[in-house]
């Protein structure tokens, strides 16, 4: 069976190791970095891989920034867009240093939105780290995240286009009751989540928009077994 907790579990689960200051993030960072490199090498490229990392205000963003910083050391072209007003600064200057390229700073305007639409559509892979699961009650998008979805939805259907790995949930959606309060979601083909399953992943619409999920172990497994799922489904 697979367990799928609340975010408030997992919140609990992360407390302690946290205060021990166990690096939480950089080993799902790690996982991450790892899933995206199986993307690359499914697609079988002739040259470099282009991933487009989508980075948001909270942890989510800096796991996928101090992805990318792996990523970029090894020669894959990682572009960032920063989609909120903060940005986590460690993994930020982690990526840069790696050789990751900023191409876009928070707030953007119609223009760069407009040729946000253009890169996307030359992206191997778009990874989905606006949002995670420290939201507030109402999950949806907002402001200039939601832009930044809506322009690059149209690309999705593309013939070979992106694949999309979302961090720890695809961003506007609930990760603990699954539901999806706005239709503006990038839908993921891999959800990378750590820890545990969240149990929004499990329940639709939401699992309808997660693709395929893999958990990254970070360490959680004795806490969570401590508590009771909110929701268990066949694997």
């Amino acid at each position: 069976m697979i367990n799928g907790y609340s975010a408030e579990q997992i919140r609990t689960a992360e407390r302690p190791h946290l205060a021990n200051g166990e690096p939480l993030m950089q080993r799902a960072a790690v996982g991450l970095a790892d899933e995206v490199r199986t993307v690359l090498q499914q697609r079988a490229l002739r040259r470099p891989g282009r991933v487009l990392l989508l980075v948001g205000s909270g942890d989510n963003g800096g796991d996928a920034l101090f992805a990318g910083a792996e990523l970029a050391a090894e020669g894959v072209k990682v572009t960032v867009v920063q989609a909120g007003e903060r940005t986590h600064e460690a993994s930020l200057a982690a990526a840069v240093a790696a050789g990751a390229h900023i191409a876009t700073s928070f707030p953007l305007d119609d223009f760069r939105l407009e040729a946000l639409a253009g890169l996307a559509a030359r992206e191997d892979v778009i990874v989905d780290a606006i949002v995670g699961t420290g939201t507030s009650p109402d999950p949806a998008l907002r402001g200039v995240a939601r832009e930044i979805v809506a322009a690059i939805l149209p690309v999705l259907s593309a013939p070979d286009g992106p694949v999309v790995i979302a961090v720890d949930i695809p961003s506007g959606i609930d990760p603990t009751d699954g539901s999806v309060p706005d239709p503006v979601v990038l839908p993921a083909d891999v959800t990378v989540t750590f820890g545990g399953v969240k149990s929004g992943l499990l329940l639709p619409p939401a699992s309808g928009l997660a693709g395929r999920v893999r958990l990254i172990d970070i360490g959680l497994g004795p806490d969570l077994a401590l508590l009771t799922p909110v929701v268990q489904r066949p694997e």
